[in-house]
């Protein structure tokens, strides 16, 4: 599953660096990069707010602001405060991968999905917490925590992610899709870029 995690990773990579070069070479704009080496990331938060896909205040903002201001009336501006956010954000994205799933698939919702979110908002809270508690007098060393980080991800992942993917056959449909794209791209440009036998 390592592997597949991995495949997964630099497929979306791929793609969205494809999807790229249309936008630069027809209108000039430089897309900022999706992804800022994940599989470095020494911590939850490092891994979900500065490496995996970049979140655009237009995606969080909405269910995080409403909710750290409520929750900054109720806790006051403890630490307290940002945690129902965080978690708010987090369950948003998860119930919007299950809509995308659904639309991909037409399978009803397993909220596994979502359930990953969740888990792993809950545990950006508690790493942000933690951190908190113990601010900066004691850190692992970053070869133990970008271990643990990557390997968080890659076992949620497996467990509660990607099994939606394959039960329903996401993934080996978006393979045929992309080899028939460039096979369509390759008789355009005159390069067999997939081969048929």
């Amino acid at each position: 599953m390592a592997l597949y995690c991995c495949h997964v990773y630099l497929g979306v990579e791929l793609i969205l660096a494809i999807t790229a070069l249309p936008a630069k070479a027809l209108i000039g704009v430089e897309l900022e990069p999706q992804f800022d080496e994940p599989y470095l990331a020494t911590s939850l938060q490092d891994f979900w707010g500065r490496r995996w896909i970049s979140w655009s205040p237009a995606f969080y903002a909405p269910p995080y602001t409403p909710v750290r201001r409520i929750s900054t009336r109720i806790l006051g501006r403890s630490s307290w405060a940002r945690a129902p956010a965080i978690l708010a954000t987090f369950l948003v994205s998860g119930l919007m991968h299950e809509v995308i799933y659904y639309y991909m698939s037409r399978a009803s919702p397993t909220w596994e999905v979502t359930w990953f979110f969740v888990l792993h908002g809950v545990c950006v809270v508690a790493e942000v917490t933690l951190k908190k508690a113990v601010g900066g007098r004691w850190r692992l060393h970053r070869a133990v925590s970008g271990t643990l980080t990557v390997g968080f991800a890659v076992v949620t992942g497996a467990w509660l992610f990607f099994p939606q993917v394959t039960r329903n056959g996401l993934d080996m449909r978006a393979i045929n899709e992309y080899s028939i794209m460039a096979r369509f791209i390759g008789e355009r440009v005159g390069l067999n870029l997939i081969s048929t036998s």
